[in-house]
This record gives structure tokens, C-alpha cells and sequence, in this order.
């Protein structure tokens, strides 16, 4: 129960992360997205098999304590931008704007949710527990429909906060590189050509380099988790 609860926020996360691209780049004057019928919510039109199912379901199993996956980017033309400055900025921060979006609804209906401050600190903790072990505490049961709502929805809002702040990292592909180099131009280039000098070993240094900085990218994430649950 827990694989697939997990699985059906993350897909549906990352697809509404893709729309948002396709349809901020869409207002941006580049109709590629939408002719490619990707301006959908219809998860099948989005998903990657790596991306989407294979490298979620083994963060699950794995005592990886990470969720994370992606989908098939959205087909985007930049030379079809009406601003040509700052069009692929807006599109770049499009996706983790609308995670941090989903983040925020649930943070603020979470507020609302008739739980005493003991009631939240201790479904907290329970759901510190669950990042361990991945699996849903029995104790849950007991906090009544709304504890077990305040639940999800912290599942919903870590999730988001992740996928949105992972995203802003500024290394390619990842969106933050595409904020940096519209700020920094040369960066792009210089960082295009070290890929193409790197061949083969491009991947593996993109991993590892987001694996040195993941503590403190996670302690961050977490922070601002807390900030937008209101625990």
C-alpha cells in the first residue's frame, strides 16, 4: 500500500512539474509542448520507465531515504520565446513553482485541520518514522480522519518541497542550471564543453557531485518542509 501511495504522489507531482514547463513555455509563445500533446494530465503521456517507476520503486525498497523520480521532459523550442531574455528562466522555474504550489496548498489546509498541537507533534513524529522505514505506523489509525489526512498531506507537501528544491539545483539538465545560465551565459558554455571533454564519465560526475551536496540540499529541504507544513 505504502509503494503505491507513494508512487501515485510522486507521478502525479512530477507530471503537473512537466505541464507547468509545457504550458508556461506555451505562453512564452512556443506552442512545441502543446502540439506534442503534452499540456496533459494524463500520466501515460508524461511517464518514463526509469524515471517514473524504476528509480522510485528502488529509492522504496532501498534504505535510500529519498524519494525522487522524473518524467519524459516537455518538448520546449527557447526560439519561439517572446522574451528571449528571461523566456527560459520563467519556464525553467515554472516546474519547482508549481511543486512548491502544491506544497503550499496542503501546508495551508493542514492549518485547518481540527488538531490539537499534540496531536500534530506527535503525527510528526510519526511521519519521521515513516521517512526511516517507508511504511505507514500502525499508531496513525488512532489520530481519527483528520490525524490520518495531516499525515498525507505531509507525505504530499515533503514530496513537493523535494521535487522543487532537488530541481533548483543549478547542474544540468536540472532546472536551477537553466536559471543560472540565463543570469551567466558563459557558465553554459564552458559547462557544455567540460560535458562534451568528459564523454562517458558526464553522468557519473553529475551524480556524484549532486551526491556531495545532497546533505546539505536535504537539510534545506527539510527546512523549508517544516516552514511550509507548520511543524
Amino acid at each position: 500500500m505504502e509503494v503505491v501511495f507513494l508512487l501515485f504522489i510522486l507521478i502525479f507531482s512530477i507530471v503537473i512539474h512537466e505541464v507547468a514547463h509545457g504550458s508556461a513555455a506555451d505562453l512564452q509563445g512556443d506552442p512545441t509542448a502543446r502540439n506534442a500533446g503534452r499540456l496533459t494530465l494524463n500520466p501515460i503521456k508524461h511517464l518514463d520507465f526509469v524515471g517514473s517507476f524504476l528509480v522510485p520503486f528502488l529509492c522504496i525498497v532501498l534504505p535510500t531515504r529519498l524519494v525522487f523520480g522524473w518524467a519524459k521532459p516537455v518538448p520546449i523550442n527557447p526560439y519561439n520565446f517572446r522574451d528571449q531574455k528571461y523566456g527560459q528562466l520563467k519556464v525553467a522555474f515554472s516546474g519547482p513553482g508549481a511543486n512548491l504550489l502544491i506544497a503550499s496548498f496542503f501546508g495551508i489546509a493542514g492549518r485547518f485541520l481540527p488538531l490539537e498541537s499534540e496531536v500534530r507533534y506527535s503525527i510528526f513524529n510519526q511521519f519521521l518514522k515513516f521517512l526511516g522505514e517507508f511504511k505507514i505506523p500502525e499508531q496513525i489509525g488512532e489520530a481519527g480522519f483528520f490525524g490520518m489526512a495531516f499525515f498525507f498531506f505531509l507525505i504530499i507537501i515533503f514530496i513537493n518541497t523535494l521535487l522543487a528544491i532537488f530541481n533548483l539545483i543549478p547542474i544540468p539538465p536540472l532546472d536551477g542550471s537553466h536559471i543560472l545560465f540565463t543570469f551567466f551565459p558563459k557558465i553554459e558554455y564552458r559547462m557544455k564543453e567540460l560535458y562534451m571533454k568528459s564523454g562517458l564519465l558526464a553522468l557519473p560526475l553529475l551524480f556524484l557531485t549532486i551526491y556531495l551536496i545532497l546533505p546539505i540540499v536535504f537539510a534545506f529541504i527539510f527546512l523549508l518542509f517544516q516552514v511550509i507544513a507548520g511543524v
